[in-house]
């Protein structure tokens, strides 16, 4: 009775958490009935169309790409997860300070935080992973996005905490001789979840965006078979000139449910934190 009233209060949320989950688990549950062998080079017949065989066809390398969906979809929420957690974690340190302490303190975080906006960030992310292109893991390639995802979150959840520190529960607060810290952790943490989890979403959204992109530009892990490194090895074998929708439709369905997911995740979150959009119930 509670779910289904939980669905019917927030159907938005509801349907983008479905989606996300049934992704998450797409690889795990899939592993189990799809050899994952097939990802290496040479597994299959090259640019095989979709058969009984080969469910979503070859590639011109002889991958199979069902087995590299299964593989590199994981992959893909793994780096916009840890990208998006990072960056989120030091927005919310450097955004509750600055926003609650202000002073110098705020100056110098809003300063930097303004100055790092205004640098083109796909031309700085493009330099680092270049720099490091041969070293690029999946991991290295998340904290390679995460160096560039935590201004924004620190922008907003600054102004956030500007138009809460004089709410009369923090001056209660002040009142019974809590400390800063204290007041942030006990009382505009609290406050300001649904935002933060709004935040954190679309944090990894941007992430993954941002990875789609480099790994497009083939500045991705070469050797890990990620939704971005299959349009990129698409795109750079002609794979759409030459008719072969099955290489490079599927990672793109992928992604597409993918921002799907986040993007009704977000507005349902956004029905909780903001009144004005709550349903009437």
């Amino acid at each position: 009775m509670r779910l289904s009233s939980t669905i019917r209060q927030h159907p938005l949320l509801m349907w983008g958490l479905a989606i996300m989950i049934l992704l998450i688990l797409f690889g795990p549950v899939m592993s189990n009935f799809v050899d994952v062998q097939g990802v290496k080079l040479g597994s299959g017949m090259p640019e095989v169309p979709p058969s009984a065989e080969y469910p979503l066809g070859t590639d011109t390398y002889g991958r199979e790409i069902l087995p590299v969906m299964v593989v590199g979809t994981p992959l893909t929420l793994r780096i916009g997860l840890i990208a998006g957690a990072i960056g989120l974690s030091i927005g919310i340190v450097l955004g509750f300070v600055a926003g609650y302490f202000g002073g110098w303190v705020d100056t110098l975080i809003k300063g930097a935080a303004d100055v790092l906006l205004t640098v083109p960030g796909l031309l700085f992310l493009v330099v680092i992973a270049t720099t490091l292109r041969g070293a690029v893991s999946v991991n290295m390639m998340a904290l390679v996005v995460a160096s560039l995802a935590w201004m924004w979150p620190t922008r907003t959840i600054r102004s956030q905490v500007l138009t809460l520190r004089e709410r009369q529960f923090v001056l209660v607060a002040r009142l019974n001789g809590m400390g800063g810290f204290e007041i942030i952790l006990r009382e505009l943490i609290p406050n300001l979840l649904p935002y933060l989890a709004a935040s954190f979403v679309s944090a990894v959204g941007s992430a993954i965006l941002a990875t789609i992109g480099l790994e497009a530009l083939g500045l991705g892990p070469q050797n890990e078979p990620t939704l971005g490194m299959t349009i990129y090895w698409a795109l750079y074998s002609t794979a759409i000139l030459r008719g072969l929708w099955w290489w490079w439709g599927p990672p793109i369905v992928v992604i597409i449910f993918t921002f799907l997911g986040l993007f009704l995740i977000t507005l349902g979150l956004d029905q909780i934190a903001n009144p004005k959009l709550r349903r009437v119930t």
